[in-house]
């Protein structure tokens, strides 16, 4: 590497990290700070540090008073098997629509993917639940989630299987695979890589959906995150305690950070991949 080569990465980071500060950094340093406040102090929503520490009582109050915990367990119950089925059902569908060649599955696929841009229909989903009787049910606000997420997938795994060899599949069909094990033993771990960033994709928007979960799971019991975070933001009959609220939202957005570090590499190498195999 030339020495001008390492002065343009230099100043091109240097520009990065001068752009991600006032976008990132601020409103990250405003979170933090404002968490560890004292209530009238939090409400001036300055970038100071504490002139006195809450930090201990702050966090004590958003677990107890909060039903942090429980919140949790409820955002994982729903986000996970939610994208487990949205990448399994959506890697099946991205590769029946991959090899067909058929006009009527091509219209299907552009269907889908167009469900990512198209607002939700909240009337006629409620209908549909109360038709099934799943609604107000945990379950139905899983179905209502596959559904309306399949569309990320299926746009994003959909060009990687055009992409891929027809051979292997041919060859797993000679030697007396069924389509079923085609599918798991040779196109699920080709599509690990893509269906890895779409994961990182869906766990981000199914983590903090909080309009379907608003009108579809009713209850404390069953809040996620979001919606403990509203009820939370809205309980006090004065005035909006801001460092509690900054305190719940720093606890509700800490496990995606902690994802997104320890799956870092995974998510780089699988967009470096996609592109590469595009």
């Amino acid at each position: 590497m030339t020495r001008r080569t390492r002065l343009f990465s230099t100043l091109r980071y240097l520009a990065l990290a001068l752009f991600a500060i006032p976008w990132v950094g601020v409103p990250v340093w405003m979170v933090i700070v404002n968490s560890m406040k004292l209530p009238g102090e939090a409400a001036a929503l300055d970038l100071t540090l504490p002139q006195q520490w809450n930090a201990t009582e702050n966090y004590t109050a958003v677990f107890v008073q909060g039903n942090y915990l429980q919140a949790l367990g409820n955002s994982l119950l729903v986000s996970l098997p939610t994208i487990l089925a949205v990448a399994l059902i959506g890697a099946a569908a991205s590769w029946a629509f991959g090899r067909s060649r058929s006009k009527g599955m091509q219209i299907a696929f552009y269907v889908i993917s167009l469900s990512m841009l198209m607002p939700p229909t909240l009337i006629p989903t409620i209908y549909l639940l109360r038709e099934l009787q799943l609604d107000g049910t945990t379950l139905g606000y899983i179905l209502v989630l596959i559904g309306t997420r399949m569309g990320i997938v299926v746009f994003l795994t959909t060009g990687f299987v055009r992409s891929m060899p027809e051979d292997l599949e041919a060859a797993a069909a000679i030697d007396g695979a069924s389509r079923l094990q085609v599918f798991f033993q040779i196109i699920l771990p080709l599509l690990s890589p893509v269906l890895f960033v779409g994961s990182v994709i869906l766990i981000i928007t199914v983590w903090g959906d909080f309009f379907f979960a608003q009108f579809l799971i009713p209850g404390s019991g069953r809040a996620t995150l979001p919606l403990s975070l509203y009820s939370f933001a809205n309980s006090s009959a004065q005035s909006l305690r801001w460092n509690l609220v900054f305190a719940h939202v720093l606890m509700t957005g800490l496990p995606l950070v902690l994802a997104f570090v320890f799956a870092q590499k995974r998510v780089i190498g699988g967009l470096t991949e996609g592109a590469l195999k595009g």
